[in-house]
């Protein structure tokens, strides 16, 4: 004896087809994420080191846009300790763009960490 089993239909609508209603989801976030990129792009981050001595601006495309160095820190016998301000400021700001970026995606993807989305 042969019997037929009948599956039960997942709820989409024949217009969708299985699945239908994900990949419109998907998109949408899709979409937001990238609205949420280009939104990231547009900002500004500021970071200071030093008390003001070193003030680094950089932009959400993680450009250095300007760099500000407080004449009266320049001392020719001293220039690592320039150069490791002005590294530390940049660091900074790049850590800054990178808390915008995985606060902004977490807003997108409601707290869902999605691994290797291209951020970085």
């Amino acid at each position: 004896m042969v019997r037929k089993i009948k599956r039960k239909r997942s709820g989409h609508s024949s217009s969708q087809g299985p699945g239908g209603g994900m990949l419109q989801q998907l998109q949408s976030l899709q979409e937001d994420m990238l609205k949420a990129q280009d939104e990231i792009a547009e900002m500004t981050f500021e970071a200071s080191v030093g008390g003001g001595v070193v003030t680094v601006l950089v932009d959400g495309e993680r450009r250095v846009r300007s760099l500000t160095i407080d004449p009266d820190v320049l001392d020719p016998d001293d220039v690592e300790m320039l150069q490791d301000m002005v590294i530390a400021a940049v660091n900074q700001g790049l850590e800054q763009i990178d808390q915008a970026t995985a606060e902004r995606m977490s807003d997108v993807t409601g707290g869902v960490d999605i691994p290797d989305i291209g951020l970085g």
